[in-house]
């Protein structure tokens, strides 16, 4: 629903600029000056103002660099050509007279919502362009990738809740995009936020925003991420790891298609279609009691499971080469060939970091190689079968097991530079799931 904010020192003409937009299904509100405006109002969280030229105190033109990127619609009782450009010169969207015709202002305003969001869908395309996603599409022609894209193709025309499941670096968030893009969404923008990676302390604030004044620091308004995906949707990242108040703010989005910003007694009307993944067992949280379980069966319209990459062996060359390909483009490299053992190689190793863990290994060997053959050696994985203990119940495993085991097996004969190396992990990060998990260094013990 779009946010139209009427700034009039006039509270007849305000009331029935009011009554008409709303009327259209418009979400209005008001205020009598800049001053006023500016004080109790996030100005940039609206899609439009429509502001008098002349009040009390600044004029109209005044909201218009306060708005940003808010386009702003300037009107007047002292219409003249010279006011007009004026206020287009200072950035004003357009221009409109008092007393204007209904039919004229509706037109007006709703060819300036559409510029608006074209705008907004023009700016998360850009962002994509310069995110660095693990795959650029999705290769697969697997049992279990052909199920996937059968299920993005029946789900994306629907608006149900999607929950993505699958390791990390499964391409989780490629799924969501596909979803988003075959939707009648599609237009509007699709707003991804990784759970995991906000405080506690500031995930409710950052989701459902909150008030001037709710807390310590929040000295303005600041409009949420659910806001922000009005009309288009939100992926939630890593929803295993919301906290139990986030949980139940994200529960009544979903059941009552509304939020409430933190500190506010008002809550507000919100369209979203919400896409969720994790790569945790959701099921074993509810019974641990550390998910919901109303909010688990809310999530769970429809799922799709990713396969891990040690299940997809008969896509492992066709994604290798389209990652090569993408590698060499980005690093302005001509293409070279991935030898015969290479292949092998990559056939023979296990990922656990999954396509990124691919992609990154593929990237190293791309900077690294000096010939028109990638060796095994440039990618530096572990090409050695897995011992027989874990080889065995590897598809069985869930990824802090297969850590175990894998640091286990290996941290005899393998550095931590190397054993960091071979799960796709930095130094800093093998060394800190070993705190987590329990599994000390050899010469600690």
């Amino acid at each position: 629903m779009s946010r139209i904010l009427i700034v009039d020192d006039e509270v007849v003409i305000r009331q029935a600029l009011r009554r008409l937009l709303e009327r259209h299904s418009y979400e209005v509100t008001e205020a009598g000056s800049v001053a006023e405006a500016e004080s109790s109002l996030e100005l940039a969280s609206f899609d439009l103002v429509v502001a008098d030229l002349r009040l009390p105190g600044a004029p109209g033109t005044a909201i218009i660099a306060k708005c940003a990127p808010a386009p702003a619609l300037i009107m007047t009782s002292y219409g003249s050509v010279k006011s007009a450009v004026e206020s287009m010169k200072l950035g004003a969207a357009d221009y409109i007279t008092k007393p204007f015709d209904h039919d004229e202002m509706l037109l007006v305003v709703r060819r300036l919502l559409e510029q608006r969001q074209l705008w907004r869908r023009a700016q998360v395309l850009q962002a994509d362009l310069e995110r660095d996603y693990p795959v650029g599409g999705m290769i697969g022609n697997c049992a279990a990738m052909r199920e996937v894209f059968d299920r993005i193709r029946k789900v994306a025309p629907t608006d149900s809740t999607v929950l993505i499941l699958g390791e990390s670096g499964t391409g989780k968030e490629l799924v969501a995009r596909a979803v988003h893009e075959l939707s009648p969404r599609k237009e509007a923008p699709i707003v991804a936020v990784n759970c995991a990676a906000i405080p506690d302390t500031l995930i409710e604030s950052e989701l459902f925003g909150h008030e001037k004044g709710a807390f310590t620091g929040a000295i303005a308004t600041h409009r949420g991420l659910v806001e922000a995906a009005d009309g288009g949707t939100l992926f939630l990242d890593e929803i295993g790891e919301l906290p139990a108040a986030a949980q139940a703010r994200l529960l009544r989005v979903l059941q009552q298609g509304e939020i409430r910003r933190v500190g506010s007694p008002h809550a507000r009307k919100v369209s979203i279609r919400l896409i969720a993944a994790t790569h945790r067992n959701l099921e074993q949280r509810v019974t641990e009691g550390l998910f919901r379980s109303d909010l688990y069966f809310r999530l769970r319209v429809i799922d799709i499971r990713l396969p891990p990459l040690r299940e997809r062996s008969e896509d492992l060359e066709a994604l290798a080469n389209f990652l090569l390909d993408k590698a060499c483009r980005r690093l302005n490299r001509p293409p070279p060939q991935f030898a015969p053992q290479t292949i092998a190689a990559i056939h023979a190793h296990h990922w656990p970091g999954n396509v990124r863990e691919l992609e990154n290994a593929i990237e190293r060997a791309v900077i690294l190689c000096e010939s028109a053959e990638i060796t095994p050696e440039l990618l530096a994985i572990d090409a050695v079968a897995l011992p027989a203990t874990t080889a065995a119940v590897g598809s069985a495993l869930s990824l802090k097991d297969y850590f175990r085991h894998f640091v286990l097996d290996h941290q005899d004969r393998l550095t931590e530079t190397e054993l960091a190396g071979r799960l796709g992990l930095s130094r800093k990060a093998l060394w800190e799931r070993r705190q987590r998990f329990g599994i000390p260094r050899p010469k600690d013990t």
